[in-house]
């Protein structure tokens, strides 16, 4: 049986796209307390349903997949820009195809605007105009407003006219970050890409005898298994460790681990991995917002999954990876040493190496060791940085890494930073080993 606040994100997935949605429609609709109908909107916010604009409440969207996750909505756009709707509403849960920078004479613009794009102008009526006809949406630069005839003619097209107080330079460099951004998103590996769907998932309910267990076993070859109630609530994990003679009646209640860590669709495969390797678990339930089991995901799977990640060329790169691809390896019989340059990118406000760049050197250090070693991957436990000097822009330093401890599962690195023969920098890593 469904919770009223299921039942309250289902009546908002089934609502028009593009409509206005409110506190008091939804909690009127469903017989609900506001308070109730407010936590569920935000839970379809979250999911991706909903989205909520300043001065113009909360709309109808439609749910992004993975693959057009990039492309970005009027909606959207608005929040970025901290933008004003003045006309089009009904078409905010549109998604453009790219964005025209309209900083040329009408006919010479009017070839690059088609319809699904947005048009970034000045306060250039006719303009607004002939883009609107084309099929094409308009966020107005400067602060500008525009005519009555285009706020009607917006609305009857629904087709978003925006106003920021930006200038179009910062517009466009607010929207391509923005876009930049998604597309990290995009490349990041969720559980929800790997996880294994609940109607090929094989679990157990809690009064479920041991001997049902056993069935399973011999059916898939598999020994742990998720243990619901009738609702689908996950209440707790049965391994064979727990079931080993054990009578063949007893049921599972009696003997599974109560409360098992779960994860959800959102988590990210390296949290997962983490968790797992700490854990020391070979499977985790994967739950939505009322921990009812939608699928599970596999150690093997988490581990696979981490490989293609690191051998896949990414489009989106993110501070980290602008750091590790500046790191070369230098030719040494004695020991392992990588050089690297430090950029812009890297320094504080001060124009020194920032403590997150030394902690991202340190680390990548230590993991490529482990691969040169064939020793699989790490997860960091703990990083302790006890001496660090200030290494200024256009410096080159010297990464010198050095296993201190190795063991089956764990290992312990010591690094050192050296500028012009000069030692800056010192770290003592402890990770868990991923093999």
């Amino acid at each position: 049986m469904t919770t009223k606040h299921e039942q309250i994100i289902e009546y908002i997935s089934q609502l028009p796209i593009g409509g206005k949605i409110s506190v008091r429609q939804v909690a009127k609709a469903m017989s609900v307390s506001e308070g109730t109908a407010y936590r569920a909107i935000k839970e379809s916010e979250t999911q991706g349903l909903v989205s909520t604009i300043e001065r113009v409440g909360t709309i109808r969207i439609e749910k992004k997949k993975k693959d057009n996750i990039e492309k970005l909505t009027y909606a959207e756009v608005v929040n970025i820009v901290d933008g004003q709707v003045l006309g089009g509403r009904q078409g905010l849960h549109k998604t453009l195809n790219r964005f025209v920078i309209g900083a040329m004479k009408t006919e010479a613009m009017m070839r690059y605007v088609t319809a699904g794009n947005l048009l970034i102008v000045g306060n250039r009526y006719q303009v607004h105009k002939i883009a609107l006809e084309t099929g094409a949406a308009v966020l107005i630069t400067g602060g500008f407003d525009t005519s009555s005839d285009v706020i009607k003619r917006a609305d009857e097209l629904n087709l978003p006219v925006i106003s920021t107080s930006y200038d179009t330079f910062t517009v466009a460099a607010m929207i391509n970050r923005a876009i930049y951004d998604q597309l990290i998103k995009k490349e990041i590996i969720l559980v929800d890409d790997i996880l294994i769907p609940l109607d090929e998932t094989f679990y157990l309910e809690m009064g479920s005898p041991i001997s049902r267990w056993q069935e399973l076993n011999e059916q898939t070859g598999h020994s742990r298994y998720p243990v619901v109630d009738q609702t689908l609530k996950v209440r707790g994990m049965v391994a064979a460790k727990d079931v080993f003679d054990q009578p063949k009646e007893l049921v599972i209640e009696k003997v599974m681990t109560s409360s098992p860590i779960t994860v959800n669709e959102r988590t990210s495969i390296a949290a997962v991995a983490h968790m797992m390797v700490w854990q020391g678990i070979e499977l985790l339930p994967v739950t939505d917002s009322q921990r009812k089991l939608i699928g599970v995901v596999s150690r093997q799977d988490v581990l696979k999954a981490m490989q293609t990640t690191q051998r896949q060329p990414h489009v989106g790169e993110t501070i980290e990876e602008i750091v590790t691809s500046r790191m070369e390896e230098v030719e040494n019989q004695q020991e392992i040493e990588f050089t690297v340059d430090i950029t812009p990118q890297m320094t504080d406000q001060m124009g020194t190496i920032s403590y997150g760049v030394v902690v991202t050197l340190m680390v990548e250090a230590a993991k490529r060791m482990m691969r040169k070693h064939k020793r699989g991957d790490i997860v960091l436990e703990n990083l302790t940085l006890y001496f660090l000097k200030p290494v200024q822009i256009e410096s080159q330093i010297k990464v010198l890494p050095q296993i201190l401890e190795i063991g089956r599962k764990h290992g312990k690195f010591d690094v050192e930073l050296y500028r012009e023969g000069e030692r800056v920098g010192k770290g003592l890593l402890t990770a868990q080993l991923i093999e």
